[in-house]
């Protein structure tokens, strides 16, 4: 798919922004000038969790995901409900790959109803469209 292409298929959905690295990085530059990129980093937080192998690891990184994002005034805080808060809590003792489902979920849903309409509205995204799409046209029309 061409950069044109694929900038224009973010607006599809949620995913192919989280899937793309350059989409990924302007959907973070997005949520930083609203003062929401702890959604996306929680995201990728789990979905990097989820591929950890040794269980020492896995006790580690959920402390780490639980430090950063779950406990109460943690540095980047995540607005998940007080069960579901709960539910890690109680597993934080003995963390599973899936502790975080469900608060990964909440996120997920957020940023795809919320953060993600917006984000196809503001100017980052048109301009990164329209950057594409002048790229693709040098390309096509090297004589002009």
């Amino acid at each position: 798919r061409s950069n044109a292409g694929e900038a224009m298929a973010w607006s599809e959905s949620v995913d192919t922004v989280l899937a793309s690295k350059e989409g990924l990085a302007a959907f973070r530059t997005f949520l930083k000038s609203e003062f929401s990129e702890e959604n996306v980093e929680f995201w990728l937080a789990c979905e990097d969790f989820k591929k950890t192998k040794s269980s020492t690891k896995i006790a580690s990184k959920a402390r780490k995901i639980y430090s950063d994002f779950i406990q109460a005034d943690a540095p980047k805080e995540i607005n998940i409900d007080f069960h579901t808060k709960n539910d890690i809590s109680e597993n934080m003792s003995e963390p599973t790959l899936s502790c975080f489902d469900a608060a990964q979920r909440s996120i997920y849903s957020l940023m795809a109803k919320d953060s993600f309409p917006r984000f196809l509205r503001s100017e980052l995204y048109k301009e990164l469209v329209k950057k594409h799409q002048d790229r693709n046209q040098k390309r096509w029309l090297p004589f002009l």
